[in-house]
């Protein structure tokens, strides 16, 4: 926008040891500050200056303004507020704040180009590093160094600018300009097409991770009764027998704001495909392609996810039942950070990180699954659930109401699990997006899930 200790069966936390002395704290931060901005270059250095000024689409920003809004926000947190140094640039600070000027206002703005944006994020960057060779990641009553949190919070930052620019990418004209490997699938998965996820408590949310976000915490119990959810998440193939069966035309599936958003903008598919001769097609960063048929769905709203689970005889999850089934060990009685355990996600767990410009095939990372075999939890697809934004028990805003707090109620609707434009170090079991139930344009499908008998444990 996220110390150790033991914990027992009824704390149902994670046992995760997290470093703590200095060295291997710094090498934590400048790995995640380093992968992020190799990333940032690379998004902003495979189009030309004229690409990177226009507007693609008005629900996103030109990319030269996420790119100097990155630098900016590193500037205020690291330089300014860590450091407690001078502002460098502070007649930009209006331009580059996200609450003052929609992203279709934007363009208007006296950006600054290119070379100069660059220059601006590279300079305040040599800075910063500065800043993190003397850290002392001790608290100090803000908790903004307490073991490395600002550092990992603008890492978290710029990893999730990264992704709305590759959005941005997504949604650009024009020849590809971006190329990545195509996932290696898994032998095809044949296993049982829904879990049953036993009732009863678990610990929701993290009051541990060091750099979890504040919407995040603290730490609870939530009883969650049985219920069955997806072993995968929802295929392409799936989608489209429900769109042959009418699912957009049929308004018993929808709700009545999903119904009219629909019919208002004259949807019939997920965004970015067409049918061609009899088959579905897709643009995918500027290439076009048949729908493949064993990826989960892309590209749709809270509407269709909710349409396609009504059609299905199912729902979809709550976000504690999503959480539940990610993250909780029914074995060991507690929750873990990931469905796999508490290690960090290498390549074998997951499809993040832009590795891979796709979806991998439903079933894939049998490493990654949970212990009861649900899989793709995490990467891949942002998983959209029935759930509102709202703060946790205990919700405290940290360190700008503006992260959480001001989205907090029910406009929005909660996405969790990543996809594969995100990056680990903004992806864990806790991790909690949103967006208004009409998005597309982001990297979202779903899982389905349905209720299971209240004696089933």
């Amino acid at each position: 926008m996220t110390a150790p200790q033991s914990h027992s069966s009824s704390s149902q936390s994670s046992s995760h040891s997290t470093p703590t002395d200095p060295e291997t704290l710094r090498e934590r931060a400048l790995a995640a500050l380093t992968t992020a901005r190799d990333r940032t270059a690379l998004l902003t250095s495979c189009v030309e200056d004229p690409e990177l000024t226009a507007q693609h689409s008005p629900l996103m920003s030109p990319l030269v303004w996420d790119l100097a809004h990155i630098g900016n926000q590193e500037e205020l947190w690291l330089l300014r507020t860590v450091a407690g140094r001078d502002a460098m640039r502070p007649e930009i600070d209006g331009i580059y704040d996200a609450f003052e000027h929609s992203r279709a206002e934007r363009p208007s703005l006296p950006l600054l180009p290119p070379a100069e944006a660059r220059l601006y994020a590279a300079e305040v960057r040599g800075r910063a590093l500065d800043v993190l060779e003397s850290a002392t990641f001790q608290e100090t009553g803000t908790r903004l160094t307490e073991a490395g949190f600002a550092f990992g919070m603008i890492a978290q930052h710029e990893q999730q600018h990264d992704e709305t620019m590759l959005i941005t990418h997504q949604l650009r004209k024009g020849p590809a300009a971006l190329t990545a490997p195509d996932p290696m699938p898994d032998p095809a998965f044949t296993g049982p097409s829904e879990v049953l996820v036993p009732g009863g408590p678990f610990t929701m949310g993290t009051s541990t991770e060091p750099w979890a976000l504040d919407n995040e915490r603290p730490a609870h119990q939530r009883l969650v009764p049985p219920f069955h959810i997806d072993t995968t998440p929802v295929t392409n193939d799936a989608y489209q027998a429900f769109m042959a069966d009418g699912g957009y035309t049929d308004p018993r599936w929808w709700t009545p704001d999903g119904w009219s958003h629909i019919r208002a903008h004259a949807i019939e598919a997920p965004l970015f495909w067409r049918r061609e001769g009899g088959e579905w097609l897709r643009r995918r960063f500027g290439v076009t392609e048949l729908v493949p048929a064993n990826e989960p769905v892309l590209h749709v709203s809270w509407y269709e996810a909710d349409a396609y689970a009504r059609w299905a005889g199912r729902r979809l999850p709550t976000e504690a039942e999503w959480e539940k089934a990610a993250r909780h060990d029914p074995a060991a009685d507690r929750s873990t950070r990931y469905p796999w355990g508490d290690a960090d996600p290498t390549p074998e767990h997951a499809n993040l990180g832009q590795r891979h410009l796709r979806p991998a095939p439903a079933g894939s990372y049998p490493e990654g699954q949970s212990p009861l075999g649900v899989r793709q939890l995490i990467g891949d697809v942002w998983e959209w659930t029935s759930s509102d934004l709202l703060p946790y028990p205990g919700f405290t805003a940290f360190p700008y109401k503006e992260y959480s707090e001001v989205f907090f109620g029910p406009e929005y609707k909660v996405l969790r699990g990543g996809s594969f434009a995100v990056d680990a170090v903004a992806c864990r079991g806790t991790f909690r997006n949103w967006d208004y139930p009409i998005r597309r344009q982001i990297f979202s499908g779903f899982r389905t899930a349905r209720d299971a008998a209240p004696e089933t444990v």
